[in-house]
């Protein structure tokens, strides 16, 4: 540690800090436009100046250098930075001024205003008045993708978005041109975005040069209320917050968490707003005739318990979707159990995943955080880029800083980092379990993706995976790297409390196939059932499941019900409701509550906190919000192998954009997935 003394208080900092760093640390706040902490050092603004005694006799780029940088005093003192002395007072003065000869000052009718850096730096350490009265330089705006409007007269060069693509995304989309005041920053020949994670540039724009495009000129920051929630477009259970306007989700932005994403969201999981209110279900539907029509929540549920009354206890099944909270699947399985059946699964994609081989059989065991650990990484079986951007973004994190092996056994594709081709299925994997184990590695890590267990040798695969993990020291008393990669962010949940099949029972593809005469299905969107079965739909939106349908009670969305979660790692977290279901919806288990007492078969629980108390009774770990039950490392042996296929392993996700009906809604999402089909049929020509 190093002693400094900042505005007279003398405080002990790692000596690698920078001086922002220390001053901060020291209470002192310090402006900045192009430091960012999640970022390289550029120290092009100049507006984090500060007064460093015994150094130059000039103020500082605080921003810029380091606490060792800087000398003792004659006598050994610590070295001292002022903050606010006149000298540092008249550099920012200035630093503003010269900020503000060519901006346009459009605060009126910018959409930044109220959440703009440089307005309230303008208003904290500018002036009254401006020396220059020269014409402002003038720039046309760029068009850089669907998701992100410029208005580039009033970029101020901060770099923040330049270094975000290239450091942080791995696509180096932005760039300046020109020099001096014909510098612009831009795409190359204005070309759209290729990032999964670009709208994160409007979060780090500190001024109104680059803003949300689709929620452009729509509200106004003071005028929202905001809802802190989670995203469930993927399995990683960004923190986000939900800011609404009446009964209307306005935009979705991130929120930090360190130990899940940092403080970035996925292009999905910002941007899929416009799909939350467009094809809404917002009443029950009856099939008549061969037709869908408008019903009474009576009416349907009478029609539901005929069929029930008339099937047999086993040819009753029930499915769960990619967006259930844990609380819904609870209600569901209470519900198919007191009904006499064990037909029920959470796994629509045929994934081979079992609660019964242990927990540690498909949580993220190191947790995303233990990236920042490894040094070695085997992906198998996906393309973390299209499932997980966010997480993908970390590995590349911990790539960049070196130090780390990565190998990919899969589909070829560009993951905006380097890694090892090793193969692309099941031959490669038993070529590597057959290899003496390689010790250099002290911390190593298996990412499976589900690509590698919905095929039908998937359990086999699984299996082989857990053995190379053994062999080579992956699972360890203190280091369990052994990890599945989810795509939906219900599946946790679904396996923590045994969504699946119980003895004798049918899984997904056994009922879709004609295994059941009645199957409720909770938002299952992504499969497709047989002819011949009665379906009851509990969903949010006219996709796929409704269209084949026969009974439709319209439920609630991610941002319209308070649920538990479950992500990737393991973690429960809790999504809170930001707005209401439109219309006749209600949430998802306030109907099943209700059409248990039709059937005869009352569930024991009137409200939310009732459920809740029943489900924690139950699972106690689901209590622990924000917290992770660690699965034991020693069941992953245990798991029973089997003879694998030779087909080459197929990426879970093809079309990052249109993953769930409620971003299949989105005409901002079409947008994206057009441009992205665009560019691959491009790169094949």
């Amino acid at each position: 540690m190093s002693k400094i003394s900042i505005d007279g208080q003398v405080i002990d900092v790692p000596p690698e800090y920078t001086l922002l760093q220390a001053c901060e640390e020291a209470g002192a706040e310090i402006p900045r436009f192009c430091f960012h902490e999640r970022l390289s050092i550029a120290g092009n603004c100049r507006m984090c100046l500060v007064e460093v005694k015994g150094g130059p006799p000039k103020p500082t780029a605080s921003c810029a250098m380091a606490v060792r940088d800087l000398r003792p005093g004659p006598n050994g003192e610590p070295p001292v930075v002022l903050t606010n002395s006149p000298m540092a007072k008249k550099a920012r003065e200035g630093v503003m001024e010269f900020l503000l000869i060519n901006h346009p000052l459009d605060c009126p009718i910018c959409d930044q205003g109220g959440e703009c850096d440089l307005q309230d730096q303008a208003m904290a350490y500018g002036v009254d008045s401006s020396r220059y009265a020269e014409n402002k330089r003038a720039v046309e705006d760029k068009y850089i993708g669907p998701l992100v409007k410029t208005s580039m007269n009033r970029c101020i060069h901060c770099t923040r978005c330049v270094r975000f693509t290239a450091e942080v995304a791995g696509t180096g989309d932005m760039g300046a041109i020109g020099r001096g005041e014909d510098m612009e920053i831009t795409t190359y020949l204005e070309s759209a975005m290729t990032s999964e994670l670009q709208g994160n540039i409007t979060d780090l724009c500190p001024v109104g040069a680059l803003l949300p495009k689709p929620q452009n000129f729509r509200a106004r920051p003071w005028e929202l209320q905001k809802t802190e929630s989670i995203d469930v477009m993927d399995a990683l259970g960004s923190a986000i917050r939900v800011d609404t306007r009446g009964r209307e989700v306005m935009r979705i932005l991130p929120r930090v968490n360190e130990a899940v994403n940092e403080e970035w969201i996925s292009d999905k999981a910002r941007q899929i707003v416009d799909g939350l209110k467009t094809q809404r279900l917002d009443r029950p539907y009856l099939r008549r005739n061969g037709k869908l029509t408008p019903a009474t929540w009576g009416e349907a549920f009478a029609a539901i318990a005929a069929k029930v009354k008339a099937a047999a206890p086993g040819k009753i099944g029930a499915l769960a979707g990619d967006l259930t909270s844990v609380e819904e699947m609870f209600a569901l399985k209470r519900l198919i159990a007191s009904l006499g059946s064990n037909n029920l699964d959470c796994r629509q994609d045929g994934s081979k995943l079992d609660p019964k081989n242990g927990r540690a059989s498909y949580i993220f065991n190191s947790s995303v955080a233990g990236i920042d650990e490894a040094d070695a990484i085997l992906i198998l079986g996906s393309n973390p880029r299209l499932e997980a951007p966010v997480l993908n973004a970390r590995i590349r994190k911990r790539w960049l800083k070196g130090g780390v092996k990565i190998g990919l056994i899969g589909e070829r594709a560009n993951l905006t980092y380097d890694y090892s081709y090793i193969g692309a299925g099941p031959d490669s994997l038993a070529d590597l379990i057959s290899k003496p184990r390689d010790d250099s590695a002290k911390r190593p890590m298996i990412i499976v993706g589900q690509g590698a267990l919905t095929r039908p040798d998937g359990a086999a695969v699984l299996a082989a995976a857990a053995k190379l993990a053994a062999n080579q020291g992956v699972v360890g008393p203190e280091w369990n790297g052994f990890n599945i990669l989810h795509t939906a962010a219900s599946r946790v949940g679904g396996l923590d409390i045994g969504f699946v099949p119980g003895e004798g029972g049918f899984d997904a593809s056994a009922m879709a196939k004609g295994g059941v005469e009645v199957l409720f299905s909770l938002g299952a969107d992504e499969i497709d059932v047989a002819p011949g079965a009665f379906v009851i739909y509990v969903g949010t939106h006219g996709d796929r499941g409704a269209h084949r349908a026969d009974v439709i009670l319209p439920g609630a969305a991610y941002t319209e019900k308070s649920g538990l979660y479950v992500n990737t790692e393991g973690r429960v977290q809790l999504a809170d409701r930001a707005s209401f279901p439109p219309g006749d919806a209600r949430e998802d288990w306030a109907i099943l509550r209700a059409l248990s007492d039709v059937l005869g078969h009352k569930l024991p629980f009137d409200s939310l906190s009732a459920l809740r108390a029943a489900l924690y009774a139950a699972y106690p770990h689901m209590a622990q919000i924000g917290e992770i039950a660690a699965g034991d490392g020693a069941t992953l042996g245990a798991l029973a192998s089997g003879a694998t296929d030779k087909a080459a392993f197929v990426n879970a996700v093809s079309d990052f954009y249109l993953t769930n009906p409620i971003a299949r809604a989105s005409a901002v999402m079409a947008e994206c997935s057009a441009l992205a089909k665009g560019r691959l049929q491009q790169a094949a020509e």
